[in-house]
């Protein structure tokens, strides 16, 4: 499960995707099944959330690895490359390793 937390022990991946609109779809199918497939199955995964932009021309994924080991890890699997070279053949792609460093909600001042 996702965790928004500045006190959670996790490394964050916000990676921003800009595609046709047309591609939208194809985009976040790809992304699910790289994750289903085989994301979720590497040490130190703890989650994927993907997003779609109302106007079609992006699609964000927000992830969370348990570190960034375990990332650099990700991305040197044969595997993963194969999903990752998919979605560059149609999406630009600008991924940020993050922290978090404040989660606010409504009930947060309550």
């Amino acid at each position: 499960m996702s965790t928004i937390d500045k006190n959670a022990d996790v490394m964050t991946l916000v990676n921003v995707f800009t595609v046709k609109p047309e591609n939208q779809g194809k985009l976040v199918t790809l992304l699910t099944d790289a994750t289903e497939q085989v994301m979720r199955g590497l040490p130190g995964f703890v989650s994927a959330n993907i997003h779609r932009s109302l106007d079609g021309k992006r699609v964000v994924n927000y992830a969370q690895w348990k570190t960034e080991d375990d990332f650099q890890a990700m991305k040197a699997n044969p595997e993963a490359g194969r999903h990752m070279k998919a979605a560059a053949a149609i999406a630009e792609f600008d991924p940020i390793a993050c922290e978090v460093v404040e989660s606010i909600s409504a009930d947060t001042f309550v």
